[in-house]
């Protein structure tokens, strides 16, 4: 390695260490070299370290954004004729929840939207979407190609974040070796191979509720809602809460960002308890909690949750003129079963072995009742 550039590499942590802003420019810069693995191990995660821990400006997380998708990001374009959404969360929040994000974006779908998720396995958390969709039997680990023709077919697909085969140089590998929260659970989920125009973006913290909007609007979304959602005893969630008020940054068509906070009441519901949406860390029992949600079977805390996440997928789609119309509209998809049958056209469009995948949904399925879920 280029003694040099380790000894300005470390200065630069130095400069992060002391709380000392970096450009867009330095942080891709920087950020590229722990791609190309130019730096030696311990530097790169104190990198990381350090600018988590300072607290990343918008043009931070641009920064390690740009160096991502140019240099690491098989790139696809889904022909659909709607607008392309993601829906994720960021992780890290001190409330560990059951994956509602994943649940909400199947309801969503099941309504019309056109979703191309990009998720990771859990790195903060006990089970990341990616973990729960692989349990329910989505092929997670299936090529770009795959996936953009599932989001053509049945209007929803996933990208692995740390697969290979989505980000084949150093991405996947810098994933695989880290187990806390950094900038990547922002910077490197908004490296979306379909680059979607249209988003809901949960977060972990309020603080970055602008940031992360002007970041979303400087790397070219027309419209967004950037999501954090209070708990008691001063936790927080990166979803729309149904326990406390949920502040949002709502990204415009004119480019203008706007922020406000709604509760619980605004939608007719009364806080639920704290227990009755974390999640018990077991990733079968919270498969089936899902399973449960999505069947119709549960119209508990759990329920309401998903219906209130899937309201502003519809909202930022165009689909709906509120978020109560479209927390209505997500109620009503699930006592369908239209839900259901969106997870099965899923995971026959997205996978490489369609009979087992259908076979493990159908398994589960058998077990819901006899499953007690609490």
């Amino acid at each position: 390695m280029d003694e040099n550039r380790v000894k300005n590499f470390g200065a630069v942590i130095s400069r992060l260490i002391s709380k000392e802003n970096l450009s867009r420019e330095e942080v891709k810069d920087c950020f590229s070299q722990i791609m190309r693995n130019e730096q030696p191990d311990l530097q790169q995660g104190a990198f990381m370290a350090a600018l988590t821990a300072k607290g990343e400006t918008a043009a931070e997380i641009a920064g390690v954004w740009e160096a991502i998708y140019e240099q690491d990001t098989i790139r696809v374009r889904p022909l659909v004729d709607k607008p392309v959404v993601d829906n994720c969360g960021t992780g890290m929040d001190s409330l560990k929840t059951f994956n509602i994000s994943t649940a909400a974006s199947i309801v969503a779908a099941a309504g019309g939207v056109v979703l191309a998720k990009h998720g990771a396995r859990a790195l903060s958390g006990s089970c990341g979407t990616i973990d729960m969709l692989e349990s329910l039997g989505v092929d997670v680990e299936t090529d770009v190609e795959t996936v953009k023709r599932s989001i053509e077919t049945v209007g929803i697909g996933i990208f692995n974040g740390m697969s290979a085969k989505v980000h084949p140089q150093a991405l996947f590998r810098i994933l695989s070796q880290i187990r806390f929260g950094t900038t990547l659970n922002i910077a490197g989920s908004l490296a979306n191979p379909a680059l979607p125009h249209y988003a809901v973006r949960g977060v972990y913290s309020a603080e970055l509720l602008q940031p992360v909007a002007e970041v979303m609007r400087e790397i070219g979304y027309k419209r967004a809602l950037v999501i954090y959602g209070s708990a008691p005893g001063g936790r927080g969630m990166d979803e729309l809460s149904n326990l406390g008020e949920s502040h949002i940054a709502e990204l415009c068509e004119d480019g203008q960002i706007i922020k406000y906070s709604l509760s619980p009441s605004d939608f007719g519901l009364t806080p639920c308890l704290t227990e009755e949406i974390v999640t018990s860390g077991d990733k079968q029992r919270e498969t089936l909690r899902l399973l449960r949600i999505l069947s119709g079977n549960d119209e508990g805390a759990a329920f309401e949750v998903v219906c209130l996440n899937a309201a502003p997928v519809f909202y930022i789609a165009g689909m709906v003129k509120s978020l109560q119309e479209g927390y209505a509209k997500a109620a009503e998809i699930i006592r369908s079963g239209a839900a259901i049958a969106k997870l099965r056209q899923w995971i026959k469009a997205q996978n490489t072995n369609p009979e087992a995948g259908i076979a493990r949904l159908e398994s589960l399925l058998g077990e819901l009742d006899g499953a007690k879920i609490s």
